[in-house]
């Protein structure tokens, strides 16, 4: 073979190995600039958003990492960065404190369902309910899901609506849902 024939096939390899990575992640989203792979676990991938720094440093100090990398399967209500600039200055600093851990799951761990459920199942599940589903999370809060066309909402026991603004992030463990709002259990 010819260095010519060689360094073509070599172009030909590379180009097949590019083509076989971008399919691994194309059926997902991106999410926070980073690539979300669906062979890779929910603290895997969330650890490469930039939208998500807040939320992955709250799961390491409630010491979720161990359950959210688990086998699942789970839904995850991904708030960002923004969503936890909504609340009352000073809240997420507070939540971080080693004191306040159980308060911090709790809070967490509202944002966990222990199934997977992709946005055309919350879309079913809503209308098997007549236009509001009943949520029970791992934290023991109960959300209620709602959707308008293609948009779902996630209502917490006070009130506050948060909107999917990225859904279906497959991961090997589950679904991610990216919101725009922190939900909260009942106060």
């Amino acid at each position: 073979m010819t260095a010519r024939k060689q360094t073509a096939s070599l172009y030909a390899a590379a180009a097949a190995l590019s083509m076989i990575a971008t399919s691994a992640c194309a059926d997902n989203p991106m999410v926070g600039g980073a690539p979300m792979y669906a062979s890779k676990n929910i603290v895997e991938n969330a650890v490469n958003s930039k939208d998500h720094t807040t939320l992955v440093a709250a799961v390491k100090a409630a010491g979720l990492v161990p359950t959210l990398s688990g086998a699942g399967p789970f839904t995850v209500l991904a708030p960002t960065n923004a969503a936890f600039a909504k609340l009352p200055a000073g809240t997420v600093d507070n939540l971080l404190k080693p004191e306040n851990k159980a308060q911090l799951t709790k809070i967490l761990t509202c944002h966990v369902v222990g199934a997977e459920a992709f946005s055309k199942d919350i879309r079913k599940m809503v209308d098997d309910d007549k236009g509001a589903h009943p949520v029970k999370t791992v934290g023991g809060c109960t959300l209620t899901a709602r959707y308008n066309g293609n948009k779902v909402t996630i209502q917490d026991e006070n009130g506050n609506v948060a909107n999917v603004t990225i859904a279906d992030v497959d991961q090997s463990n589950g679904v991610i849902h990216v919101i725009d709002t922190v939900l909260l259990p009942k106060m």
